[in-house]
């Protein structure tokens, strides 16, 4: 880290810039938010300069900066790139006056550099670079926007006022937890209500509630395929708040990179075929941590209302009366259809779809058979990799076209994704040729756009030869 991040007291302090073309305003945009005493120096100011001298916000010196301009500076932003030699020559000045110095867009002349910045006053969060990609800081400004809301700073400004208040909730967990509360939903909601009034009166209905006995709460949240970007904002928030993440074997790491770090990773994964966590084990798991007064967030593949054991883990929750939540997640089996480009129901393809298992805990799933070898009929199969060849049998057995496409997807957005394109009659034999040992989606009767757009283009010799010949 060449360049230490920090927090310039602008109270009463001077700050100069040199030049009022496009870099100066924005520059500019940034200093006038400060209580900074600005001065511009350019010959032929530009118009947003001359809107804010008019405005009172800044002085104006219709005149190239000189040497005699840099005492008692704090700052000074040469953004002039036909700067003068005095120019320059002043900031040779400053420097030797200690003054720190800004060249725009030349980073190698820089004492100082100025970053990205998320406003949400007194929250101020700032994205650099080294100067090394100015647009990669930019745009995760853009992200960081999204994820604070405006009235991150109007909490932040009440918290300040009632952190003594707060005390008298216990440290640890559930101190946390109060405040994670405060700052989301619960304080979020009082201020676009109410405002101020509406906050404080939240907040002290919060505290009155932690005079009752301890206790946590549930969240079954869905983690997606994969990709953390396919998280819901929800999900997300969750994961930051969580003291305890209960958590299958297909979550993916960047999606637990995203809970807090002092959080507790309870892995409870289940292997096809092998050693596994039995239900019971983990609904008592999650009955536990929460009676213990965690925020837990027990994190499914997917969405946990498909193949995700859901129903078990409520009721167990229920029974106990622990508080839960169910936040969904997007599936597999449409993700993986986004990523084709495809839609899982066309008009005059299908009118329904399935999805389907293809085991259970008896085995090998059964399904209609005769509904699923019917033409048109198009189904997503989960689990499906090791019960491929009793799905082409029975298949088969009822009917099935051998002809009937199948897409298979493996490792659903995530970079080591793999896509076998297949018949039923091929269908185990194409997956092994491919390497595909799941997780992975089968997607019977759908092929991808790529294969349908060949099998419909004629080749060389089925086109017309005096069009051929105009080519």
């Amino acid at each position: 880290m060449r360049y230490l991040p920090v927090f310039l007291d602008m109270h009463g302090a001077r700050v100069v810039v040199a030049g009022s073309g496009p870099a100066a305003v924005a520059k500019l945009r940034l200093l006038l938010k400060t209580p900074a005493a600005i001065e511009v120096f350019d010959a032929e100011p530009g118009a947003d300069v001359l809107a804010w001298e008019a405005g009172g916000v800044l002085t104006l010196h219709r005149r190239p900066l000189s040497e005699g301009d840099v005492d008692g500076a704090k700052a000074i932003y040469l953004a002039d790139e036909t700067a003068d030699p005095g120019t320059r020559a002043a900031l040779e000045v400053a420097r030797a006056n200690g003054t720190l110095v800004n060249v725009v867009d030349a980073p190698e002349e820089c004492d100082f550099l100025t970053p990205a910045v998320v406003d949400r006053d007194p929250v101020i969060v700032a994205i650099g670079s080294e100067g090394t990609a100015p647009m990669l800081a930019t745009r995760l400004r853009a992200d960081i926007e999204d994820m604070l809301p405006a009235e991150t700073g109007p909490l932040a400004r009440v918290a300040g006022t009632l952190r003594r208040r707060a005390a008298a909730v216990p440290a640890g967990a559930r101190r946390r937890a109060f405040w994670a509360r405060f700052f989301g939903a619960a304080g979020t909601t009082a201020w676009r209500s109410g405002g101020r009034d509406a906050v404080i009166g939240a907040f002290d209905r919060m505290l009155a509630e932690e005079t009752a006995p301890v206790t946590g709460r549930v969240a079954l949240v869905g983690a997606g395929p994969g990709d953390p970007e396919l998280l819901t904002r929800k999900a997300h928030r969750l994961l930051r708040e969580a003291d305890v993440i209960v958590y299958d074997r297909l979550v993916s790491p960047e999606v637990l990179d995203l809970a807090r770090r002092d959080a507790r990773f309870l892995p409870v994964g289940k292997m096809p075929f092998g050693p596994s966590w039995k239900q019971e084990d983990i609904n008592a798991l999650i009955v536990a941590e929460a009676q213990a007064g965690n925020v837990v967030v027990r994190l499914k593949s997917g969405d946990p209302g498909v193949y995700g054991r859901l129903d078990e883990e409520v009721e167990a929750l229920d029974a106990a009366g622990v508080p839960f939540e169910v936040v969904p997640g997007i599936t597999a089996a449409v993700a993986g259809a986004a990523e084709l480009g495809l839609s899982l129901t066309r008009r005059g393809r299908n009118k329904s779809l399935r999805f389907l298992t293809g085991h259970d805990i008896d085995g090998f799933a059964e399904h209609d058979w005769r509904g699923l070898a019917a033409p048109g009929a198009t189904a997503a199969v989960y689990m499906g990799v090791r019960a491929a060849r009793f799905i082409q049998g029975r298949l088969l057995m009822h009917g099935a076209d051998p002809a009937t496409p199948v897409t298979v997807v493996e490792n659903i957005s995530r970079a080591d994704r793999r896509e076998a394109v297949a018949t039923l009659a091929d269908l185990p034999e194409t997956m092994a040729a491919a390497g595909i040992v799941g997780p992975a989606i089968l997607y019977l009767g759908i092929a991808p756009r790529s294969v349908r757009s060949n099998a419909a283009r004629p080749e060389p010799s089925q086109r017309n030869p005096a069009h051929a010949q105009s080519r």
